[in-house]
């Protein structure tokens, strides 16, 4: 059985040769060891940018003066980037943003009207959307390597330009009010300490210089807008060590005017229950007047192209941020809680010390010896808290300054509770303000519509792409089961060659044998398009396959086959066919995946009703000698409980084996991805990955460097990483006879050619001559040498999957079909040779 598999994949395309590359597999001179180089997009982290050679190189190898000349240097000086940390590019940067006027001129406000409990509520609900956000926003950004371009690159990577796109417009346009708003409060602030013209043009003055200050910082750059930062961090940490210090100062006679009595209880209990006065007092009013002061955690993500490590500061920073501002808001709105009265006059006079005590009043003001009763019962109390919303603007310096702009490794993520979170803000957005909701929501519906319309020519790879394609293959998949209709096309992806029928048996092919194929794929839930057609070849009947198969974008990407256990046996033809299959897929840009187990996987037998009309002699599997033990370790009852189907090694439950990947050669990432997609299957997903490689000793230490980060960058799981320093020694004595043995009856004897080695070549081109024999020698003995290191270091695997060597042109089938012989010989578990066709399915950037 021959079967097409699609790979979901992003590709990147990379069309040169270098010679400086280092370490080479010992497949090919050509062929790179996995690195780094071969999956960055650029020189971001100094390193000097390595491609990887195509299939096309690897099969025909160019001549010297063909290769591109090596990278030169253009002169121009290197610009040194400023790279911040995870402490002042995203924690330090995110507090400044989310501290701002709302705290100090509107939080002890908010405790008044809504009392401590409700205030509580309100920061509480607040920061769960936030860190909603929050965890969403952590995901993402490991991810994948980020770039420059802050939430919108985030979000148009993620879910595509079409939401990116409104998104973020939307997003700069509430950053330049945001800015906007927290420049009025410094100028209120300024004005009020000041007093120059009159009210209303101070504001103004004050608000354009400091726009101007602000903007000329910017244009400074970053190097000056970080010293900035950090100045305005000193000065906010200070307001708040002196609003801090001062609810503890003994109080006098002016503070008691005002409302502030020091710690007391009587106090605390007063300001726990709600007090709405005025327009905006009711609960969800208080709490979108509250909102923005939880918002701004966005801002290091905004320069998330200057971070050094944004993946992991981004998370890191961000969270922090929301802790230590949640923190300093609930004790800011407890203190003054605890500390001030909701209604004073402001005047000395009204102290009952120096009035006559038998005045009657009532209130808490009475009990602390102050008559506020006149004020109260008018509603003319310019102070306290319900009055006064610079009860803490003494504690103001500066306000803050604003700059606009699946596999995560962030492991507290559910895409549940990013669900809860949109399903959150949309209600709160129509709470807060109905009609301003509708218009954000109309202009985010016109400008989808128009990023849709106009289609930007971009492929970033992003779920909204995913989500189509993963949409089309489950409908597809949902009509394999539909009988053939005149309005219906069934795509071609698992195909069954019949090969060698006559005309009559062509036409006489029962068409219930597909259907017990069908039924026998489906008892095993593989989910795959099943039809059967004819060929004169393995590799006619492939060809048209790989060409045939797919329909648009729905197309497969690799082909599939079993090994071929018979190959010393079979016909000359037939092993030359099934290797120029190979080729043939190479030749197309195809990767490889060539399964072989122990036993075979010949399931013709166990299919039950007409197994002799199934038979497929591509493979010749009435030719291969082994054992049908009932007790085989690969057999089991079906998933139905029938014993009718048997269960392969890949239906059973593997436990906690080991998935060992042995990458030798860099094929864009394929050896990889495959054995990772199997861990995402129940049977066996408890399996741990390793990960082995080729190496030096003197190197080795920089070899596991590379790796670890390389594979850190793919979020892959992976449960060790070995390095192999000892594959050029010699290999045992008794394998490398036993390969001989196994070439023995394909070599070519030159004295009996006559010496017309061409001609004896052309007439059997799957015989081995002694230059191909030498050429490829020293590569078979390091072969050797790998599969003694595999069958060691896996003899407690589940699953060996090794990287694939391409066959040179010229390598004839039996020499091919040897060096992977020699490779995977002997290996109990199943062994998967697999290889990518050079494009990069694994990537660890955003998009």
């Amino acid at each position: 059985m021959t079967v097409v598999i699609n790979m979901h994949k992003t590709s990147f395309i990379f069309m040169s040769c270098e010679k400086d590359m280092r370490k080479m597999s010992f497949f090919n001179p050509l062929d790179p060891v996995p690195k780094y180089d071969f999956y960055a997009k650029d020189t971001w982290a100094g390193r000097i940018k390595k491609t990887r050679p195509s299939l096309d190189v690897l099969r025909k190898p160019p001549e010297p003066d063909d290769l591109p000349p090596p990278p030169e240097e253009d002169g121009r000086p290197k610009v040194k980037l400023v790279r911040f940390g995870w402490v002042l590019g995203v924690m330090i940067r995110a507090m400044l943003n989310i501290w701002g006027v709302i705290m100090y001129l509107r939080l002890p406000w908010i405790t008044s009207q809504a009392g401590l409990i409700l205030t509580y509520v309100i920061i509480f609900m607040s920061i769960v959307v936030t860190t909603i956000t929050a965890t969403s926003v952590s995901a993402i950004s490991t991810n994948g390597k980020i770039y420059s371009g802050g939430t919108y690159f985030m979000i148009s990577r993620s879910l595509g330009p079409e939401l990116g796109a409104p998104i973020g417009l939307l997003f700069a346009f509430a950053n330049a009010i945001a800015c906007a708003l927290h420049t009025v409060g410094f100028a209120e602030t300024v004005r009020d300490l000041l007093k120059m013209v009159d009210d209303v043009n101070d504001v103004r003055i004050v608000g354009a210089i400091t726009v101007v200050i602000l903007l000329c910082i910017t244009f400074a750059g970053m190097a000056w807008e970080a010293k900035a930062q950090i100045l305005f961090f000193i000065a906010i940490m200070l307001s708040l060590i002196n609003y801090f210090v001062g609810t503890v100062i003994p109080t006098n006679r002016e503070k008691e005017s005002v409302g502030f009595f020091g710690y007391r209880g009587d106090i605390f209990v007063e300001n726990l229950l709600p007090s709405f006065r005025g327009p905006n007092g009711y609960f969800f009013r208080l709490f979108a007047i509250f909102f923005p002061a939880a918002t701004g955690i966005l801002s290091g993500v905004n320069i998330c192209g200057d971070l050094k490590d944004p993946t992991g500061g981004i998370p890191k920073g961000t969270l922090l941020a929301i802790l230590w501002t949640t923190l300093s808001y609930l004790l800011i709105s407890v203190t003054c809680a605890a500390t001030v009265v909701r209604d004073a006059s402001g005047n000395v006079n009204d102290s009952l010390a120096l009035t006559n005590f038998t005045t009657h009043c009532t209130g808490l003001g009475c009990k602390l010896g102050w008559n506020f009763d006149r004020c109260e019962q008018n509603r003319t109390c310019s102070h306290g808290l319900a009055n006064n919303l610079r009860v803490s603007a003494s504690a103001l310096y500066y306000s803050k300054l604003r700059l606009t702009c699946w596999r995560p490794e962030y492991h507290f993520y559910s895409p549940w509770t990013s669900l809860f979170g949109s399903f959150l803000s949309f209600i709160l957005m129509f709470l807060f303000t109905w009609w301003a909701a509708l218009v954000t929501f109309f202009i985010v519906l016109f400008l989808l519509g128009y990023v849709t319309y106009t289609k930007p020519k971009v492929n970033w790879g992003t779920s909204y792409q995913a989500g189509f394609y993963n949409m089309a293959l489950s409908f597809s998949m949902s009509l394999s089961g539909v009988e053939d209709h005149l309005t219906m096309h069934q795509p071609l992806t698992c195909k069954h060659f019949l090969l060698g029928l006559s005309e009559d048996e062509k036409s006489s092919f029962p068409q219930h044998s597909s259907d017990m194929l069908v039924d026998w794929l489906n008892q095993r839930k593989v989910r795959s398009f099943y039809t059967s057609f004819t060929a004169d070849s393995l590799k006619e009947g492939t060809h048209n396959l790989m060409q045939a198969s797919g329909l648009g974008k729905l197309k497969p990407n690799t082909l599939v086959l079993g090994y071929k256990m018979n190959w010393q046996e079979c016909k000359p033809e037939s092993l030359q066919d099934y290797v120029n299959t190979i080729s043939d897929a190479f030749d197309s840009s195809y990767g490889i995946a060539i399964l072989r187990m122990m036993d075979g996987l010949d399931v013709t037998d166990n299919v039950h009703n007409g197994s002799s009309a199934i038979d497929n002699p591509a493979f010749d599997a009435e030719e291969v000698q082994y054992e049908k033990d009932e007790t085989d370790r690969n057999s089991d009852i079906s998933d139905d409980g029938s014993n009718e189907q048997v269960r392969s090694v890949f239906q059973t439950k593997q436990g906690r084996k080991s998935i060992d990947i042995y990458w030798i050669s860099d094929d864009g990432g394929l050896t990889l991805l495959v054995p990772y997609l199997l861990t995402r299957r129940n049977r066996w997903k408890k399996c741990k990955l390793r990960v082995f490689i080729l190496g030096d000793q003197e190197t080795i230490k920089e070899d596991r460097k590379d790796m670890k980060m390389l594979l850190k960058r793919f979020r892959l799981e992976i449960e060790d990483l070995v390095i192999i320093t000892d594959v050029d020694k010699a290999p045992l004595p008794k394998n490398l006879q036993r390969y001989e043995e196994t070439i023995a009856p394909f070599r070519l004897s030159e004295e009996q050619a006559g010496g017309d080695v061409q001609e004896l070549k052309r007439l059997s081109p799957w015989k081995i001559s002694n230059k191909d024999l030498e050429a490829i020698q020293p590569k078979i003995e390091s072969t050797l040498r790998l599969n003694e290191i595999i069958k060691k270091n896996s003899i407690h695997a589940a699953l060996v999957a090794i990287s694939l060597p391409v066959p040179d042109v010229t390598c004839p089938s039996s020499l091919y079909m040897s060096w992977m012989d020699a490779l995977s010989y002997g290996i109990h578990c199943p062994v998967l040779l697999i290889r990518g066709n050079q494009e990069n399915v694994m990537t660890f950037y955003c998009q």
